[in-house]
């Protein structure tokens, strides 16, 4: 039996996708230290396979660098945080709930352009590059997130809670500093721009996502100074969700008013 070309050029990055995966989780899990648990690294597994097959080597990259800085952060002044027992759980290894609540978003805005590309070329070209934009924005939203309260926490000098801007101890729900503030900013900015260099968003997107980031991650931090400590079930994974949501919507509207105006 042979196999069509249109059906070898499906199914190719998703056989690759299985196997470079496999490689790697058996990578990880061979290595002494690990910067996720055993589920986690399944769960990484499934969601690389999906990024890789959707949105190939390029949109991996932008969520691989996503983990891998957003691990380093984590592990910033360790051992002071986890004398003030404002540490993440275990050291800082990520667990499903983490892989998910972090990329939930991205993997959505991914197998939405994926969708779409293949499904719908008659439209396509506008829905895949604001879903491209989506997934950018939700990682630089994340990983924004992540650096902010990370370098916060170890070497915030003066902490506020951002609904009141009264001083509070590192590590409150809804805190802020200048040193988390500007550490987010960078690396909101840093991911971006390698989403453009690798061609998945424009240039003026950068900033776009930039200014995403700084929007979703503040609103964030109101959500967790008024409304986590009051409702069960709004844990921090799913602030992480909402927070991803936040960011891609946020720069998806915002390059359609800029698309508007230049019109």
């Amino acid at each position: 039996m042979t196999i069509s070309p249109e059906l070898l050029d499906v199914w190719m990055p998703w056989v690759f996708a299985i196997g470079i995966n496999s490689i790697l989780l058996l990578v990880a899990w061979l290595v002494p230290k690990k910067l996720l648990t055993p589920a986690g690294l399944i769960h990484a597994w499934i969601l690389g396979i999906i990024l890789w097959g959707t949105l190939g080597w390029r949109g991996y990259l932008v969520m691989m660098f996503y983990f891998l800085v957003g691990s380093a952060a984590t592990r910033i002044g360790m051992a002071k945080k986890e004398a003030a027992g404002i540490a993440e759980k275990r050291s800082g290894a990520r667990g499903p709930e983490n892989v998910w609540g972090s990329a939930l978003i991205a993997t959505l805005c991914a197998l939405t352009a994926y969708t779409v590309a293949t499904l719908a070329n008659n439209w396509s070209p506008g829905v895949v590059s604001l879903m491209l934009l989506g997934y950018v924005a939700s990682m630089s939203t994340k990983l924004s997130d992540t650096c902010a309260s990370e370098v916060g926490k170890a070497y915030g000098q003066r902490t506020f809670l951002i609904t009141t801007l009264q001083p509070v101890a590192r590590g409150t729900e809804g805190a802020v500093s200048l040193e988390g503030t500007l550490a987010g900013i960078v690396a909101s900015a840093a991911i971006a721009a390698l989403g453009w260099s690798l061609g998945l968003i424009l240039p003026l997107d950068v900033a776009i996502c930039v200014v995403a980031a700084f929007v979703a991650t503040n609103l964030e931090s109101v959500i967790g100074a008024t409304l986590q400590s009051k409702i069960g079930w709004l844990t921090n994974e799913i602030v992480n969700v909402l927070n991803t949501l936040m960011g891609a919507v946020v720069a998806i509207a915002l390059a359609m008013a800029v698309q508007f105006v230049l019109r």
